[in-house]
């Protein structure tokens, strides 16, 4: 040890030596669900210097995202900012908050901060100029990557133990997770085979949770046997639906057990509704919404000379074989063959209930506002936040669903990195 001695290694032993403070650890984050309102929390979070881990139960990230994808991934929309949030009904007031610090305008710049072009289709939508997710959740998990956030699949949340800890089962069986706070984006229950089941309602005891019921999803019909095996599997164009005051023009598809489709989607939290207090419902169809019904009886008012019903109404009416479908249906449920002009343009299709999570789009219902504080933390779990689908708000498809799942989850994170500030 004689290297001691010489005073210019002694100068640096004294310039290396601990300094008098000791930093403080890193604080520690973990998201649960590595879906986009899981991933955009792990982001926020990482960037306000936490160590974050993202616990995921499914073998992969993002997996209905991906799903989504397949469609053109549709991002938001560039509806006028007052119309955007009526979109979310009775939620608005709850979500309007994130979704102003988050707005349409600042996820088509997050994207470009990725690396992912996007633009405006027709209907106003945004979608990534790629027309998939694949390439915007590679880019993402590479940001994610350089933040330092680790994934770790098959780690499933079970619930919190006496003393505030996460219960995860694993694949080696269940472990405790302490991290400094979490912010949980459990999903909703559709769609289940991509990773979000509901199960985590379990958990939640104390935690005031609202049915999960399905949302923009198809309805139960009672098609005759001869209708069912003639017509599912065909879409119905063209067309417009309604339900109460609300007219939807679009499309629709028949399947064997009932009706589904973007037009039905927009009516679906209307339809479940009625369905629910009052049992089977009538939804009204308009075979030919761009004739008045004027028009359309007077290009009926042609003599038929011994024409079948089906060719009549090809002809004069200009319907295709599943619209005549239709009519014939609803004159063999008892609508009156005297006028049909009247018939077509509302045809009644009784529907009797909604068709299960496991076909939904996305969920209604979840963890309620008077769950959470106004940063969405739990009140029953302080330090534990929640995001994205799992909590109780719904909205149509057209971008709105993407945007308050990323909205909330960014939400949930800045107060979650305010919690670490203030509380650790």
């Amino acid at each position: 040890m004689e290297f001691l001695g010489d005073p210019a290694h002694n100068a640096e032993v004294q310039d290396l030596s601990p300094p008098d403070e000791i930093p403080a650890p890193q604080k520690t984050a973990i998201v649960v669900g590595a879906g986009p309102a899981g991933l955009m929390a792990a982001e926020v979070l990482a960037a306000a210097g936490a160590a974050v881990t993202v616990l995921e139960r499914m073998p992969s990230p993002a997996r209905k995202l991906l799903m989504a994808g397949r469609g053109g991934l549709n991002l938001t929309h560039t509806e006028p900012h007052a119309a955007f949030l009526a979109r979310y009904g009775a939620a608005r007031p709850w979500l309007e908050p994130a979704i102003a610090a988050f707005s349409p305008e600042a996820l088509r710049a997050w994207c470009d901060g990725l690396g992912i072009e996007t633009f405006v289709g027709s209907s106003g939508r945004i979608f990534p100029k790629a027309m998939k997710a694949s390439p915007l959740l590679r880019a993402w998990l590479r940001r994610l990557d350089s933040q330092g956030v680790k994934l770790l699949t098959r780690h499933s949340f079970v619930g919190w133990a006496e003393d505030g800890a996460l219960r995860v089962e694993t694949p080696e069986g269940e472990r405790l997770f302490r991290p400094d706070v979490s912010v949980l984006a459990l999903g909703g229950a559709s769609w289940p085979r991509l990773g979000a089941d509901g199960s985590w309602v379990e958990a939640f005891g104390g935690v005031p949770i609202a049915p999960l019921l399905p949302a923009n999803c198809g309805f139960i019909v009672p098609w005759s046997p001869v209708f069912r095996a003639k017509f599912a599997g065909t879409p119905l164009k063209r067309i417009a639906l309604q339900f109460g005051n609300t007219v939807v023009r679009g499309e629709a598809m028949i399947s064997e057990s009932g009706i589904e489709g973007g037009a039905v989607y927009a009516l679906s939290a209307q339809l479940r509704a009625a369905i629910l207090a009052d049992g089977p419902t009538r939804l009204r169809v308009d075979l030919r919404p761009d004739l008045t019904l004027a028009q359309l009886a007077e290009r009926l008012a042609v003599p038929r000379r011994g024409q079948s019903l089906g060719n009549f109404l090809r002809k004069a009416a200009g319907l295709d074989p599943l619209q005549v479908g239709l009519v014939q249906e609803a004159l063999h449920d008892g609508a009156s063959p005297d006028d049909l002009a009247a018939l077509i343009k509302s045809v009644r299709i009784r529907i009797t209930a909604p068709m299960g999570l496991e076909r939904a789009i996305s969920t209604a219902g979840g963890v309620m506002q008077n769950g959470v504080n106004g940063r969405f933390m739990l009140r029953a779990h302080p330090g534990s936040f929640v995001a994205g689908e799992m909590l109780d708000w719904e909205a149509p498809t057209g971008g709105y669903l993407l945007q308050a799942c990323l909205a909330t989850g960014r939400a949930a994170a800045e107060g979650a990195a305010l919690w670490l500030k203030r509380h650790t």
